[in-house]
């Protein structure tokens, strides 16, 4: 399996409102950036779809080291969240249906796809991945402002 390392990050501006995600794709010697965004959304979505955008990029079933600064996205999987969110029928803890349960079965589909380490990073530190997929996803956001 071909190793991909893989750093995300998603942003918004106001929540709801203009949204942009970033992605930095890295294997071998050869790396690629993505953006993109959406006009009205959340920054929990954006942080998802960057990390949904970037595995969808893969080409094959690959093995992948994927950093994030958001722990609503690592946590879900390390902490086991989705499996219960599934066995109860896609409803949290109290009871309510899952928030961007879309964009989590899209997720996990794809997380079946490929082997996974999901890896929490700190935000907005010393990290020049991550903070060049926060330029990213800022830059998309403001794509959409009027």
């Amino acid at each position: 399996m071909t190793e991909v390392t893989i750093y995300t990050d998603g942003a918004c501006s106001g929540n709801p409102g203009p949204g942009g995600w970033g992605a930095i794709l890295m294997w071998q010697d050869q790396s690629r950036e993505m953006s993109g965004g959406e006009a009205r959304t959340t920054n929990n979505r954006m942080e998802l779809m960057a990390a949904i955008q970037a595995l969808e990029a893969l080409k094959r079933p690959c093995q992948v080291k994927l950093y994030s600064d958001s722990a609503y996205l690592v946590n879900a999987f390390l902490q086991g969240w989705l499996g219960k969110w599934q066995a109860n029928g896609w409803r949290n803890a109290k009871k309510e249906p899952v928030e961007n349960q879309d964009l989590w079965q899209r997720l996990l589909a794809l997380s079946e796809q490929h082997r996974i380490s999901w890896i929490k990073v700190k935000g907005h530190s010393d990290n020049p991945y991550n903070n060049r997929c926060d330029e990213l996803a800022v830059a998309a956001a403001a794509s959409f402002k009027n």
